[in-house]
C-alpha cells in the first residue's frame, strides 16, 4: 500500500468541495492536483449567495484554517428571512434568520476566490476537461483530457458537479428533473436604483410562493439581489418555448403573465430586473444514491448527492465532504479503507438531507406554499439545532 504522503491524487472539478478538500490535504502536507475545466477562476458567473452552517461548512472552514478570512468576508448582517404570500402580505419577517445568526451569507465567487487564493500556485490546473479515465492494472487510474494531456493517479476524486464524469464509473444513477424550473434574474444597485424593492426584500432572502410557483430574492453582495421565478413545467419547457428566451424584453413579459395575478411590489422583482436572464431546470439524484466503492474512486458533493436547493444543504454538505475526506486520508495508515469508510458516512449522511430537500421543495410550491415553506425552514433551524447540540 502506496504511504498517503505519496499518493497520487486527482481532484476533478474547481469548486467548493474540490478546493476545500485541496486546501485541507495541503495543509495536512499531502498535496493533490486540482483539475478545472474553466478557462480561468473568472470565465463564468459562479451563482448566488450561501449561507454557511456552523455544523457543516463552517467545520469545513475552521478544519481549512480560513476562519479569519472568512469572517472577514461573510456577510453576518444579510441572514434575514420574510415570507410573503402572493398578494404582497407579510407573513414571516425574521431579521436573524431562522437559526439566530449562526448561518452568515457569502457569495459564491468569494468563496472559491478565498479558497483559491489559499492554495499554492500551479495546484489548480485550468482548461482541463476530462476525456476519459481509465482504470490500470496497478489500480491507479490514466486521466486523459481535452488538450491531449494524460496522467496518471492513485485516487481521482470526482468534485466535478451534477454532470460528473467521475460517476458513471461507480454508478449508472443520473439525475433527474424535480419538475421545477426556476428563471434568474437580477438587479444592480439596489439601494439607490430600487429602493422599494430593496425595503420589501431587507437584509436577507425574501420568499413568496403560491400554487406551483415562486419568486425568491436573495441580497447578494454590493448592493446586487438574486432574484428565482419558480415554476413547476415540463421538463421540455424551455426548449419547447415555454417562454420566449431570445430578449429580456420578451422573458420579463413572459413571466409577468404568469405571475399575473401577483401583487405589484413583488412583481416588481420582475419588470426591473436586468437583462442577464438564465433558466435554469433542477434536477437531483435520487434519495439515497448509493454506489459500490472502487479502490482510487470517489466522489464528493453533487457528484455524489445532487439534491433541491430547497434545504439549503448543497454547498455545505458538499464541503463538509471534502473536509471529512481530507482528515480520512491523513489520518488513517490505510487510506484505501479510509476512502471506504468515508463514502459509508457521506451517503447516510446525504441520504435525510437529500429527502429534505425533495419535501421542501414539494411543499413550496404547494397550494399551501407559503404556510409549507415557514414548516419547512422552521424544521431546517430544528434540525440544526440538534446538529449543534450533538457536535
Amino acid at each position: 500500500m502506496k504511504q498517503r504522503n505519496s499518493l497520487r491524487i486527482a481532484i476533478i472539478g474547481g469548486g467548493p468541495a474540490g478546493l476545500t478538500l485541496a486546501r485541507i490535504l495541503w495543509t495536512r502536507g499531502v498535496t493533490a492536483t486540482v483539475f478545472e475545466q474553466e478557462a480561468s477562476s473568472d470565465e463564468r458567473p459562479q451563482g448566488g449567495t450561501l449561507d454557511l452552517h456552523p455544523e457543516s461548512g463552517q467545520v469545513a472552514v475552521k478544519r481549512a484554517g480560513l476562519e479569519a478570512e472568512f469572517r472577514a468576508l461573510a456577510r453576518y448582517e444579510d441572514q434575514g428571512m420574510r415570507v410573503m404570500d402572493k398578494q404582497g402580505t407579510l407573513l414571516i419577517d425574521n431579521p436573524e434568520g431562522m437559526e439566530e445568526g449562526e448561518r452568515p451569507e457569502i457569495d459564491r465567487v468569494v468563496l472559491r476566490r478565498m479558497l483559491l487564493d489559499s492554495l499554492p500556485e500551479g495546484m489548480v490546473r485550468w482548461g482541463h476537461k476530462l476525456r476519459t479515465l481509465e482504470a490500470r492494472e496497478d489500480g491507479s487510474h490514466a486521466l486523459t483530457f481535452t488538450n491531449g494531456r494524460s496522467e496518471c493517479f492513485d485516487l481521482v476524486v470526482g468534485a466535478d458537479g451534477a454532470w460528473s464524469k467521475v460517476r458513471p464509473l461507480l454508478s449508472t444513477a443520473v439525475p433527474e428533473y424535480t419538475g421545477v424550473t426556476f428563471v434568474e434574474l437580477g438587479l444592480d444597485d439596489v439601494d439607490s436604483r430600487h429602493p422599494e424593492i430593496a425595503r420589501m426584500v431587507g437584509n436577507g432572502s425574501l420568499f413568496a410562493m403560491a400554487e406551483g410557483r415562486g419568486l425568491v430574492a436573495q441580497r447578494n453582495g454590493h448592493g446586487h439581489i438574486r432574484v428565482y421565478a419558480m415554476l413547476k413545467v415540463a421538463e421540455g419547457w424551455v426548449e419547447e418555448g415555454g417562454i420566449d428566451f431570445t430578449n429580456a424584453g420578451r422573458v420579463r413579459e413572459g413571466l409577468l403573465k404568469l405571475f399575473s395575478d401577483w401583487a405589484p411590489p413583488l412583481l416588481a422583482l420582475i419588470r426591473e430586473c436586468g437583462d442577464r436572464i438564465v433558466p435554469r431546470q433542477i434536477y437531483a439524484l435520487p434519495v439515497g444514491h448509493r454506489w459500490a466503492h472502487r479502490q482510487g474512486l470517489t466522489l464528493l458533493g453533487d457528484a455524489a448527492h445532487l439534491m433541491s436547493p430547497f434545504g439549503g444543504q448543497g454547498a455545505n454538505l458538499a464541503m463538509l465532504d471534502a473536509s471529512d475526506l481530507a482528515l480520512a486520508l491523513t489520518e488513517h495508515e490505510d487510506w484505501a479503507a479510509a476512502v471506504r469508510e468515508h463514502e459509508l458516512v457521506l451517503c447516510q449522511r446525504a441520504e435525510k438531507a437529500a429527502r429534505g430537500a425533495a419535501e421542501g421543495i414539494a411543499d413550496a410550491l404547494a397550494a399551501d406554499a407559503a404556510r409549507g415553506a415557514f414548516e419547512h425552514v422552521s424544521q431546517r433551524g430544528k434540525s440544526s439545532a440538534e446538529a449543534q447540540s450533538r457536535a
